[in-house]
C-alpha cells in the first residue's frame, strides 16, 4: 500500500495576549481550504491535532487548552477603509469540530503584526519608527477592530517591558480598540434587560446579565452559584459535576439570549456564549503566587471557555466585562461598586487586567462605542506546518 506524502502549508505560530494559535495567510492554504467548508475544517483540525480522545493534542500544534487550540486565517481586505480580514477558528480538543461563532480578542493583538509581516498592509502605512495603525475587519462577528502595532526601524517591534498577567515574559505593548463592540444584530442586551431572572435546574432561578459585547457573555453573581470569585482553575476544572452545571447554565442562557432554540444545540456552539461570575473585590493569591490585594482591583471575575475555567481572561470576554462595568445596573457594575466608570481593573486567576469602555443610551437602549485594552504579541515560530492529506 502506498501513502500520500504530507501537505506542507506556510504558517506562523504566534502568541497573542494569553492565547497561542496557528496563523495562515489565506492565499497559502490549499486551494480547497481557501473556502469555508468541511475540507478547511479538516485541515485545521489536523494542524491542531484534534479530535484527540486523550485530550493532549500530541500529534498537532495545539496545547490541549482552549487558549492554545486556536487558528487564524488572514487576507488582504477588499473593504473600503480596512487593511485585513481576520477569521478566527476555535478548534475543539476532543471533538471533530471548529467553532466559527465568535472572535478571539487575545489573538487579535497578533493580527496586526502578522498582517504587516506578510505584506497584507500597504507599505506606506508603516512608519519607519512609531506605531502602525492596522484596521481589521473581524469576519466572524462583522466588526471593526483597530490594532496599534509598534514599529522600530521599519519592522514590527515585539520586545519590550510591558507585562501582562498570565504571560510569563514582558514584551512590546499592543493597544487594541474594539469599535462598536456589541456582537450581533439588535439590542446589546438581547432580552432588553440589564438583569434577567434565569432559571437553570441545577441552580434554580438566578440573576443574570446577558450582554452581546465583544462576545456573547452571561454574567452571574459568584455567591449565587456557591463561589467567592477568587477561585483558580483547579477549584473548578477538576470538578466534573461543577463543569456540567456550568454547561447547563450556559445552554439555558443561550436560549434566553436567542442564540439557540433548543438545549441540544449548545453542544454545536461551544465557543459562545461565555459564562462568567463576578464578586466584589477580595484578596487572593494568583496562579503564579502573586498576592492580589483588595485595593488592586475593582471587581473579581472568573470566566469559562470551551467548558473549562480560563487561566486568565479571554480578550473578548474582557470587552464584555469593560462594557458591562460601564453601564449602571448590570451585575458587573454592581459588583464593581455601582458607580459610573469608563474603566475597570478586574481580578482573574492569573492576576489583574485594566480595560476601558464607553457606552451611552440612544433612544432608551444602551450602545457601546468602543472598548480598549492593551495586550502583547510575538512570533514563536514560522515556517511550514505539515499534515497528512485530510480524509473526508
Amino acid at each position: 500500500m502506498t501513502f500520500a506524502p504530507q501537505i506542507k502549508i506556510p504558517a506562523t505560530y504566534m502568541r497573542g495576549g494569553t492565547s497561542k494559535g496557528v496563523f495562515f495567510n489565506l492565499a497559502d492554504l490549499p486551494a480547497e481550504a481557501q473556502q469555508p467548508g468541511a475540507y478547511r475544517d479538516a485541515v485545521l483540525l489536523r494542524v491542531i491535532g484534534s479530535p484527540d480522545p486523550y485530550g493532549k493534542q500530541t500529534d498537532g500544534m495545539g496545547g490541549a487548552t482552549s487558549s492554545t487550540s486556536k487558528t487564524v486565517i488572514l487576507s488582504k481586505s477588499e473593504r473600503d477603509g480596512f487593511d485585513v480580514d481576520y477569521l478566527f477558528g476555535q478548534v475543539a480538543i476532543d471533538k471533530a469540530f471548529v467553532d466559527w461563532s465568535g472572535n478571539c480578542g487575545n489573538l487579535t493583538a497578533a493580527v496586526g503584526a502578522f498582517a504587516i509581516n506578510n505584506g497584507l498592509v500597504d507599505a506606506d502605512k508603516i512608519p519607519q519608527n512609531g506605531v502602525a495603525v492596522v484596521r481589521v475587519w473581524q469576519v466572524n462577528i462583522g466588526k471593526e477592530i483597530v490594532v496599534h502595532v509598534p514599529i522600530t526601524h521599519g519592522e514590527v517591534q515585539e520586545t519590550g517591558n510591558f507585562e501582562l498577567d498570565g504571560v510569563t515574559f514582558p514584551a512590546a505593548e499592543v493597544k487594541v480598540e474594539f469599535m462598536d463592540p456589541a456582537d450581533g444584530e439588535g439590542d446589546m442586551f438581547p432580552t432588553g434587560n440589564l438583569v434577567d431572572e434565569l432559571t437553570v435546574p441545577e441552580f434554580g432561578t438566578l440573576k443574570a446579565t446577558m450582554i452581546n459585547a465583544g462576545i456573547p457573555t452571561i454574567f452571574v453573581n459568584a455567591a449565587d452559584i456557591g463561589y467567592t470569585g477568587t477561585e483558580l482553575q483547579d477549584a473548578i476544572n477538576n470538578d466534573t459535576e461543577a463543569l456540567a452545571r456550568f454547561e447547563s447554565l450556559r445552554a439555558h442562557g443561550a436560549i434566553k439570549m436567542g442564540l439557540i432554540n433548543d438545549l441540544s444545540e449548545a453542544a454545536g456552539r461551544q465557543h459562545t456564549p461565555k459564562i462568567a461570575f463576578v464578586a466584589p473585590p477580595a484578596p487572593y493569591t494568583s496562579s503564579s503566587g502573586k498576592a492580589i490585594g483588595i485595593d488592586d482591583i475593582d471587581v473579581l471575575v472568573r470566566a469559562l471557555s470551551m467548558g473549562k475555567l480560563h487561566h486568565a481572561m479571554m480578550g473578548t470576554a474582557a470587552v464584555a466585562i469593560a462594557t458591562a462595568a460601564a453601564i449602571p445596573g448590570t451585575l458587573v457594575n454592581d459588583a464593581a461598586g455601582g458607580i459610573d466608570r469608563e474603566s475597570v481593573v478586574f481580578g482573574h486567576p492569573s492576576g489583574t487586567l485594566a480595560v476601558g469602555a464607553q457606552a451611552q443610551q440612544v433612544n432608551g437602549k444602551w450602545q457601546a462605542t468602543k472598548a480598549v485594552m492593551s495586550r502583547s504579541a510575538r512570533i514563536l515560530m514560522e515556517g511550514r506546518v505539515h499534515i497528512p492529506p485530510p480524509q473526508l
